[in-house]
């Protein structure tokens, strides 16, 4: 004999996932409009992080509700049901899965692209499930070229869309299914998958089986035929127009470097001539003295902007040689060398992107390093170092100033500088103009370091 019933699991996650499915429509449909207003893209920002996590709950929960469904038999439908309703009723239950597939399979592929459809510009942004583990783009596809990529994102995200909306008139008509026949029908479907209603009495499975279509694939396959054509029609609805060759260079990385820049290795970048204490041979360097770095007193610090909304950052993992003489200027030396992997900014998502090809890419260029190249005096504790900062393929020429202050043989060096990522290639592909991540970096370096020598 059939349940009367839904189990108490089935309704639990049909229950969980409605709420889900609720909560993205109003936040799918503000977001899309505000991440293209300065004012609020930072709130979007924050907003879409968190639509990405619902999106792969959904996913997650649509998986466990199909197995829990094809290993647990469903309460029949009433046995005064036309024939009609039974074939529609089943076929919007299949739509619904579908959807609950589809949908979140089709924004894991828009976010796998790395195109913001709505700015019409590549956004490279990594995943992490509310902020407690990281979830990987689809494979293959950050390999593409550009023009497929932004292509692929059109037509996920066209796809995305309308099958949205087609939810909106799935839930429409499936409440008022249920509505009519609680209060007109009255014959108890929705005490199906409602706790607290009684079950009505007398509709047995047998007469409930008089009004199923003779194929159950009939009634699945007309749910899965639905939500492919509204699939395919906002695919087809959202292909790209082609983009102006001016629009496409202004996200492209400039072509000509800065003058501070070097992209080869063998080159030094040219620094202004001013009165430097150039470093010394090495037999000289030698009386500066030797300095062993407190790291737990001593920090590198970084922030800027994104969508208007400030962000810091740290490096957890770096190193320095120190030699630094206030009375031998000539034979001091500073090396400091940073594991871009160690950055963090207490934002995952922040974190993530910061590992991605267009950012610090450390499983090619797993280091930063900063070199001085000469000290100069600036009058009491105030310094300034030159030197040669070098990130992924970039050597930019950099004045660092800073002060020192001596104590009892421990010296707190405080220093600080802003850095333009864009002549160290940071982000050029999604945002070589700074509209979403400011141009200009913070960097903070706070030292303390007991004499060693």
């Amino acid at each position: 004999m059939a349940p009367t019933r839904y189990s108490a699991v089935a309704i639990a996650l049909h229950w969980v996932i409605a709420l889900c499915i609720l909560s993205m429509i109003p936040m799918g449909l503000w977001m899309t409009a505000a991440i293209e207003q300065p004012d609020s893209q930072a709130l979007a920002y924050r907003v879409f992080q968190i639509h990405k996590s619902i999106g792969f709950l959904i996913l997650a929960l649509t998986v466990m509700r199909i197995v829990w469904r094809l290993t647990h038999r469903p309460p029949a439908l009433p046995g005064g049901m036309k024939r009609w309703e039974g074939f529609a009723a089943n076929a919007t239950h299949v739509a619904f899965y579908a959807l609950m597939l589809a949908l979140p399979l089709t924004g894991w592929l828009y976010v796998s692209a790395g195109w913001a459809v709505a700015l019409d510009r590549a956004l490279e942004l990594a995943t992490s499930w509310f902020g407690l583990f990281p979830i990987p783009h689809l494979p293959g596809v950050a390999e593409l070229s550009e023009s497929v990529r932004r292509t692929l994102a059109f037509q996920a995200m066209g796809a995305h869309a309308a099958m949205a909306w087609g939810a909106v008139v799935l839930i429409v008509l499936h409440i008022g299914a249920a509505l009519k026949h609680q209060f007109f029908d009255h014959d108890g479907v929705l005490a199906h998958m409602v706790p607290f209603l009684k079950p009505s009495e007398g509709h047995a499975s047998e007469t409930a089986a008089k009004t199923a279509p003779a194929s159950p694939w009939v009634e699945r396959g007309a749910g899965l035929a639905l939500i492919a054509v509204v699939a395919m029609a906002g695919a087809v609805a959202a292909r790209p127009e082609p983009k102006p060759s001016l629009e496409m260079s202004s996200t492209a990385p400039a072509a000509t470097a800065p003058a501070s820049v070097s992209t080869g290795a063998e080159t030094a970048p040219e620094i202004a001539a001013e009165p430097v204490a150039e470093a010394a041979p090495a037999e000289t360097a030698v009386k500066a003295g030797v300095w062993t770095i407190n790291r737990a007193a001593s920090s590198i610090a970084f922030g800027g902007t994104q969508s208007g909304a400030a962000f810091k950052g740290r490096f957890e993992e770096w190193e320095g040689r120190i030699r630094f003489d206030p009375q031998d200027l000539a034979g001091s030396k500073a090396v400091i060398t940073v594991q871009t992997s160690s950055a963090r900014t207490g934002d995952a998502t922040q974190d993530g992107s910061l590992q991605g090809a267009e950012w610090f890419d450390p499983g090619q260029y797993p280091t930063a390093r900063f070199e001085t190249t000469g000290f100069r005096a600036l009058g009491g504790d105030r310094y300034e170092a030159r030197g040669t900062l070098r990130i992924k393929g970039a050597r930019l020429g950099v004045v660092l100033p800073f002060t020192f202050r001596e104590a009892d043989g421990v010296a707190t060096v405080a220093g600080r500088l802003q850095l333009d990522r864009t002549a160290l290639d940071l982000g050029m592909e999604s945002d070589a103009t700074g509209d979403w991540v400011s141009k200009m970096i913070d960097v903070q370096i706070k030292v303390s370091a007991r004499r060693a020598g």
